[in-house]
């Protein structure tokens, strides 16, 4: 089940938590983040690439092509034994922004999103069937843990596909990890 952890940017211990996806939804979108649950009702094999990924999802793929009329969309999927997956790691574990809205549909396993807007951190564990939409411009990043298994549709409002721009912070470092909030959940 998705997860919502909330806490001040500069006291990662004092975490608020909101489960249920309605209560998610809500929270977020007061902060201009889209959060939906999608139906992932399509049988993908478990080393499925991008092909077989965007051939299962078409139709909800040109659903939302049509609404935001992206540019470019793709698969990115990262398993365990992915053998660039530590640098994979740091790359999307180091603060960031894009020019336009992310978008993320998990069509399996999950990940860790951390968006950090109005002096506060969510660490939102993002799962099969979630989508999230981050705003433009949103400091935030994303945490895999150290073996990685998920499978997310990306969509990019420009032609170049993922483009961001680092902001050189330390604050992933007084964070939990993707690791540390799995382990706590269980």
């Amino acid at each position: 089940m998705s997860t919502l952890m909330i806490c001040p940017d500069d006291n990662p211990e004092n975490i608020e938590t909101i489960k249920g996806h309605q209560a998610i939804v809500d929270c977020l979108a007061k902060q201009g983040v889209q959060f939906e649950y999608w139906l992932t009702h399509k049988q993908l094999s478990h080393d499925a690439g991008q092909a077989e990924v965007m051939a299962a999802y078409q139709s909800s793929i040109d659903e939302l092509n049509n609404k935001y009329d992206f540019n470019s969309v793709d698969v990115v999927s990262l398993q365990a034994d992915h053998p660039d997956k530590v640098a994979l790691r740091q790359k999307f574990f180091a603060e960031h922004t894009h020019d336009d809205f992310e978008v993320r549909f998990f069509v399996d396993g999950c990940g860790l999103f951390y968006l950090r807007l109005d002096n506060k951190v969510y660490m939102l564990l993002c799962e099969k069937g979630n989508l999230i939409s981050v705003p433009a411009n949103t400091p935030h990043w994303f945490d895999m843990g150290e073996n990685p298994f998920f499978k997310c549709v990306r969509f990019f409002t420009t032609p170049n596909g993922w483009e961001g721009n680092f902001t050189d912070s330390d604050i992933v470092t007084r964070f939990p990890s993707f690791d540390d909030v799995v382990a706590e959940k269980i």
